[in-house]
């Protein structure tokens, strides 16, 4: 239990001294509709090859599983905001589309370096135990941050604000401080549907529904193996990960800017040629893309995606590169190449 009356202005203070976005406060306990709607989610299959969300739903589902002496969480929003429109490099079908996000630096080293710089002044101010988590532990951020009001839920599933739109990276701090927690936000989506019509493969059975298994940032990042044929036209020239449906949200004409430097795209990120990308192994590969979270997909699925691309790019220079793959050693790239070829013929 704190005494501390003005510890959390603070700690408010700090987090944004720490380069946050908005810092709030809620109760491990205050997602109680999380366990049906995930139970919902994995019984209807749209979790699909993520099988460690059905594994691990018990603490997902409940936050004071996962730590029970935990009394408090702290939520954090840290933007990305992009500079330009991400999607007019849609308009360029001989270069790769790269998700904002995977443009430079793996957020989740940064953000998380930024937790703990946080939390370290959180116990020499406050005492108590704390974990910091973002993105890499079975905690629902995104429930989380609507209890603690940093945002609320979008149709798109992703947290949108309206002091910041729906460019930020959600992190957490859970203390063993109680700490007066905030209101939870309120949907503000009103009748608005840019999002869900934004999706080039109708990745939404209805508003507040994703189906990860037609979702293009699922099926460039965690599917392993073919794509079905159906949606790899749909793909069109994105190699990892898609921004549509959050560029699309009106909430960003509040939008934040990145504080960070190392959010910025790195220059031979942001319209990448896929001649190139194509022609990587493995070690170069993990040279290109070195601190990158595009790495960890490896350079087998990384040039599945690249394929795809260069199947709907209608260009057929890129030919020689789509045939010079048809034998490649890795299964599903010489079937993607194979592929490739024929859009191309």
């Amino acid at each position: 239990m704190t005494t501390d009356p003005d510890l959390k202005q603070r700690l408010t203070q700090q987090a944004l001294d720490e380069g946050f976005v908005s810092c709030r406060i809620c109760r491990p306990w205050d997602i109680p509709q999380v366990p049906e709607r995930l139970a919902a989610f994995v019984e209807a299959g749209y979790h699909g090859q993520m099988g460690w969300m059905g594994e691990r739903m018990h603490w997902r589902g409940n936050p004071a599983a996962l730590w029970p002496e935990a009394q408090s969480v702290i939520m954090l929003a840290e933007s990305y905001a992009p500079d330009h429109d991400p999607r007019a490099i849609l308009d360029h079908p001989d270069k790769g589309a790269i998700s904002v996000y995977a443009q430079n630096k793996d957020y989740h080293d940064l953000v998380k370096k930024r937790l703990k710089r946080l939390a370290r002044w959180l116990i020499a101010e406050g005492g108590g135990e704390v974990k910091v988590f973002v993105d890499t532990a079975p905690v629902s951020e995104k429930a989380l941050g609507q209890a603690a009001g940093l945002g609320w839920q979008g149709k798109h599933t992703n947290l949108v604000s309206r002091d910041w739109g729906n460019w930020a990276f959600i992190g957490s701090v859970f203390t063993t401080l109680d700490l007066p927690a905030d209101a939870p936000e309120i949907d503000h989506c009103g009748s608005c549907r840019s999002c869900l019509a934004a999706c080039p493969t109708d990745a939404f059975p209805a508003p507040y529904q994703l189906d990860a298994r037609r979702c293009i940032s699922y099926l460039t990042i965690e599917h392993k193996g073919p794509v079905d044929e159906e949606l790899r036209g749909k793909l069109g020239n994105r190699i990892y990960g898609c921004d549509d449906c959050l560029a699309a949200c009106p909430w960003n004409k509040f939008a934040v800017a990145a504080s960070d430097m190392r959010y910025a795209a790195r220059e031979e990120l942001k319209a990448p040629g896929l001649a190139e990308l194509a022609t990587l192994d493995d070690t170069t590969f993990r040279a290109f893309f070195s601190g990158s979270p595009i790495k960890r997909i490896g350079r087998d699925r990384f040039v599945r995606n690249v394929l795809y691309a260069i199947g709907n790019s209608g260009d057929a220079a890129l030919m020689p590169t789509a045939q010079g793959l048809t034998e490649d050693a890795d299964a599903t790239v010489a079937d993607a190449a194979r592929w490739a070829v024929e859009q191309l013929q």
